[in-house]
């Protein structure tokens, strides 16, 4: 393995299109980083097909079979720390980190959210975009910290919505722009571009004109 590339890891729940995503940026040598360990607590994720037939591995505790948050987050440190992993990247996880954990990482891990934040944190943001009669959407990258979605933004991307519009619809489209989000993302995380102290946040489109 090269060792100039930053050792990651990915922690997902569902379907993994961002893992793959992500994936395939660091094949091309887009993003200088390796996958090292793809985490899972939902043992029928779709994420953990795509990651075995990327050749990653992979592992994957079922959270509701840990008596408490702490205890299932420190399994998962340990994880990470015997993996040499350096950098966190969360991809669709649906489990609220505890402190200690968001600790371990301080400003080497960041979240993906469908929304541009700091409009609509947490669940259900296309249906609330839709209802608010907003005309633009999209997603943020952004360092975790221990308030939920509130972290400091690195990078996002502005999705148009159009008339007609559904739940589904929206979700699609914005998920197609975020696997060009997230890997341009990281990079500027990894570059020293972006930190959490100084996360100079920017609009994807922008810097690709």
């Amino acid at each position: 393995m090269d060792r100039a590339k930053t050792r990651i890891a990915v922690l997902a729940s569902g379907d993994g299109t961002n893992l793959e995503a992500l994936a395939a940026s660091c094949k091309r040598g887009e993003l200088a980083a390796s996958i090292e360990l793809v985490l899972c607590n939902v043992p029928k994720a779709g994420v953990l097909t795509r990651a075995r037939n990327l050749g990653l591995l992979t592992k994957c505790g079922d959270h509701r079979e840990v008596s408490s948050r702490e205890l299932f987050d420190e399994a998962l440190i340990s994880a990470l720390r015997a993996s040499r992993i350096e950098f966190v990247v969360l991809a669709g996880f649906m489990r609220l980190l505890s402190s200690s954990f968001v600790k371990s990482f301080h400003g080497r891990l960041v979240n993906i959210h469908p929304s541009l934040l700091p409009k609509y944190p947490g669940l259900n943001t296309h249906q609330r975009a839709l209802e608010a009669g907003d005309r633009l959407t999209g997603s943020t990258v952004h360092f975790v910290t221990e308030d939920l979605d509130a972290g400091p933004a690195v990078l996002q991307v502005q999705v148009p919505i159009a008339d007609g519009d559904t739940v589904d619809t929206l979700k699609e489209r914005v998920k197609t722009q975020e696997h060009r989000l997230y890997p341009a993302a990281i990079s500027r995380c990894l570059s020293g571009l972006s930190s959490i102290e100084t996360p100079n946040s920017a609009l994807l489109d922008d810097l690709e004109q």
